[in-house]
């Protein structure tokens, strides 16, 4: 998990901090002039007009998460007794050593039509909150 949320926490950071730089000064100054607190400006002004990076960052994280293969393949290769193999990783694992070339090209073939599948789902969701706020 660390080694997860090193690799990860750079690029995230990057995302928010562009969106937040994108959200102008005034929006914060008529914020103050209605009485906004700074949690009431966070949750009514910033965050609705950071959804959209909020929600690339989403799908984002969620590809890197099932996509995971270099941090298994650094770090435990899968073991001990395949406890921590990810789909990526058995997809190559069984392709390569096992000579299973073809039913793994199938395979990868299966879980890329699958991340694309959760992608769209995920931003048809998040699109739908971007529209009611």
């Amino acid at each position: 998990m660390a080694v997860c949320a090193w690799q990860s926490i750079a690029m995230n950071t990057i995302i928010y901090i562009s969106g937040i730089q994108t959200v102008s000064e005034d929006v914060y100054e008529a914020g103050a002039i209605d009485g906004a607190t700074g949690w009431q400006k966070f949750k009514n002004l910033t965050f609705p007009l950071i959804l959209p990076f909020f929600s690339i960052n989403m799908v984002l994280c969620m590809k890197n998460f099932l996509m995971v293969f270099d941090q298994i393949m650094a770090l435990t290769k899968g073991g001990p007794a395949q406890s921590t193999e990810s789909i990526s990783y058995l997809i190559y694992n069984n392709g390569m050593a096992g000579g299973q070339f073809g039913f793994q090209s199938a395979n990868a073939v299966v879980f890329f039509v699958l991340i694309v599948i959760l992608s769209i789902v995920q931003m048809t969701f998040s699109g739908k909150k971007e529209e009611q706020l």
